[in-house]
């Protein structure tokens, strides 16, 4: 089988009986331009991926077709494995699939001695813990083209004083780029989620500032726990010396979390570490 001889989505999701399944929080793509543009924003010709979720194969046949010189494939649900096989059988030797969870596959043993470019559309329900297993190892990545919820990668993307900004904006920027490239309306997908999927591009950079990442990981923690408080009241929960802690970096009591640069965050957590 070539790959032009691959038949339409509609016909391999009917043929093979996959239904979505609210469970696996799935909710396959199959307009094949949106498809292919996330491939093109990857830029992963010339390059091994992995992608999570794969479904039917409809970014999987993208991906192959955009120049991946390998794609691996970790797909849980076994339903979908035939249809897969298809796609493997018409790009010899390029597409492995992996059945697994992926929150409890080794990404780093699967990258082996180089690195792996990571495309996905996540499924919702495990979208965000995937993404936080993967900011806090990143040697094995060399970059990350994601589909979230339209609200998880606006607080991905969001900049500090902005109501979006939190907890999960810092922990993304703190070690990497992070860009919000196009959203994606819910009529592209089958079933239709109730909300817009945005498309985000992740590449690791030095960090802003130096930081252990646990005591940078209980920082935040406390601070936007309470993020409507101010930061000597918010932090109380990290230590009772909270205005002392706040005093060693160089930060007002007054101030409230969503306020603070990465790199207040950063000597925040220096000043913990420092002092416990």
């Amino acid at each position: 089988m070539s790959a032009g001889a691959l038949p339409p989505l509609r016909e391999v999701i009917a043929r093979h009986g996959l239904s979505a399944r609210k469970s696996l929080g799935q909710n396959f793509l199959l307009d094949l331009n949106l498809t292919g543009r996330i491939a093109r924003a990857a830029g992963i010709e010339g390059k091994r991926v992995l992608e999570i979720g794969p479904g039917p194969g409809g970014l999987t046949r993208a991906l192959l077709d955009a120049g991946a010189t390998e794609v691996i494939a970790v797909e849980r649900d076994a339903r979908c494995l035939g249809a897969l096989a298809e796609i493997a059988e018409a790009y010899p030797g390029r597409l492995t699939v992996i059945e697994a969870d992926a929150l409890e596959v080794d990404e780093a043993a699967i990258a082996g001695n180089g690195k792996l470019s990571v495309v996905a559309n996540l499924p919702y329900n495990v979208g965000t813990a995937l993404l936080l297993k993967w900011l806090a190892a990143p040697g094995w990545w060399e970059s990350l083209t994601l589909m979230f919820q339209k609200e998880v990668a606006e607080r991905l993307a969001a900049a500090s004083g902005s109501e979006a900004y939190g907890r999960l904006s810092v922990w993304a920027q703190w070690r990497a780029e992070v860009r919000r490239l196009f959203d994606i309306s819910p009529r592209a997908f089958v079933p239709p989620p109730k909300v817009t999927s945005s498309v985000v591009r992740i590449v690791p950079r030095p960090p802003v500032a130096p930081a252990d990442a646990r005591t940078l990981e209980r920082v935040l923690a406390a601070a936007f726990g309470q993020r409507r408080k101010m930061l000597r009241q918010s932090l109380k929960s990290l230590t009772p010396e909270s205005e002392a802690l706040l005093a060693r970096a160089g930060i007002a009591p007054t101030r409230r979390a969503e306020e603070l640069s990465i790199a207040e965050f950063c000597a925040l957590a220096t000043a913990t570490r420092a002092g416990s």
